[in-house]
């Protein structure tokens, strides 16, 4: 999204306290409101329109405890949780082009009060994507912000202490190994009721197929038999039983048993040896892997796991053979007994309504009851016709319709003049593209 701030939104988030006998007891804020001095760039569907959006901190922000502190650009993966010292919250973002870890401090009505980076320019190493926070109520481990390189095949998963001290931002010894090598978007452990004594972790390789990485984008899946090891499990790939690597080959409205098959000896393996092994183990090529998310609820729902192939053209007009271009988004209905087997389908994807339906999904949050897809904001195709949504999927009608929608304001003057680095003539000759 090409603004001169980054910025960020929220609805609602309510706070808890635990009463004498440890039990959780919501104590809401007094009030919720916005609490930036940056405008709303996002607004809701016509369907959603009881939906209140409240920007939250942008760049633009000075924060009281902490003047110095900018809110870096490009925020993608993030986490949120309780701040164990008082009645607040914390809140981690990734910001991609920084390569770095941001842990903004809010009071108990959302306001954000101080800040500090985590990760700086030097720990990150790479671009920082999506992000996964897990904890030991959900996960059986933590607290660990998992955080993913993506600038390249030897790109790993970063594993830190979202409590930890600023002063060890620059430490580069952080990285996980056991978890692969690959341009990475995103680590997500499932939750510790999924399969009860160990921990599974799956990640996605944002990688579009090309003559020196034939294997495409991966969804790979860490398994190890003790909760909260990070060291000594085993790393697997998905693909179908029939052997079929071709992504397009899976159609929609059907499903095709699928299983994970081991990477042997992973954690030895360079970035270019696991892509060679995964292409010679059969695994399925997906058009990057960019997010994934489980189901919430009871075990069950946690064992159905969601993820987006965001979509590729050699030529921003023309499908690369055997890929998405629109994009899609996939699910897995993992075996209850046994995360290495499950089924595959596709519910949601652009490719047979070109540029009106899905472009470019990138980011989920999954619920209970629905699936929220996050186009990507940067498609240059040509024949987009219409600007970056929310998209909301119900699970039980398995229909979406859109949810948000990225407020422009192209012939706002003053609003293009304060957000926009581009100048407005660029938009009206349309050399840019839609956004």
């Amino acid at each position: 999204m090409p603004t001169a701030v980054t910025a960020a939104a929220i609805t609602a988030f309510v706070a808890c306290r635990k009463d004498k006998n440890d039990t959780p007891v919501v104590t809401p804020p007094e009030t919720i409101k916005a609490q930036s001095i940056t405008p709303s760039l996002v607004y809701m569907q016509d369907a959603f329109k009881s939906v209140n959006i409240f920007p939250l901190i942008s760049s633009e922000d000075v924060l009281e405890q902490s003047p110095s502190f900018i809110y870096g650009a490009q925020p993608d993966g993030a986490g949120f949780m309780r701040n164990p010292d008082g009645e607040g919250y914390i809140m981690l973002n990734n910001h991609e082009i920084n390569q770095s870890v941001s842990r903004v401090y809010l009071d108990r009505n959302l306001k954000p009060v101080k800040g500090d980076y985590i990760i700086d320019y030097t720990g990150g190493a790479k671009r920082l994507c999506s992000a996964t926070l897990a904890t030991t109520e959900e996960h059986g481990f933590g607290p660990m912000f998992l955080t993913a390189q993506e600038s390249g095949v030897e790109s790993m998963i970063i594993g830190i202490n979202p409590l930890g001290s600023a002063a060890e931002k620059g430490r580069t010894d952080r990285t996980l190994p056991a978890l692969g090598k690959a341009s990475m978007e995103n680590a997500v452990p499932l939750p510790k009721g999924a399969y009860p004594g160990k921990t599974v972790i799956f990640m996605g390789e944002d990688q579009s197929w090309e003559t020196g990485h034939v294997s495409a984008g991966q969804l790979v899946m860490y398994v190890s038999n003790t909760v909260g090891d990070l060291k000594n499990g085993k790393l697997y790939a998905v693909k179908r039983k029939d052997n079929n690597q071709v992504e397009t080959d899976i159609v929609k409205g059907q499903s095709y048993d699928v299983e994970f098959v081991e990477i042997p000896n992973a954690v030895g393996l360079t970035g270019a040896q696991i892509n060679t092994t995964v292409n010679d183990l059969k695994a399925i090529r997906f058009s990057r892997v960019e997010d994934i998310d489980y189901r919430k609820g009871n075990a069950q729902n946690n064992r159905e796991v969601y993820f987006t192939a965001t979509g590729q053209s050699p030529d921003k007009i023309n499908p690369q053979a055997g890929y998405t271009m629109w994009g899609r988004v996939y699910k897995i209905s993992l075996d209850s007994a046994d995360p290495t087997k499950g089924k595959i389908e596709v519910i949601a994807e652009g490719d047979s309504n070109p540029g009106n339906d899905l472009i470019n999904p990138d980011n989920l949050c999954v619920t209970e009851n629905y699936v929220y897809i996050q186009e990507d904001g940067d498609s240059y195709y040509t024949a987009a016709k219409h600007d970056s949504y929310i998209w909301q999927y119900s699970i039980a009608n398995k229909t979406y319709k859109p949810f948000l929608n990225m407020d422009h304001k192209r012939e706002d003057a003053a609003w293009v003049s304060r957000f926009y680095k581009i100048q407005k003539e660029d938009w009206d000759a349309g050399s840019l593209g839609r956004w």
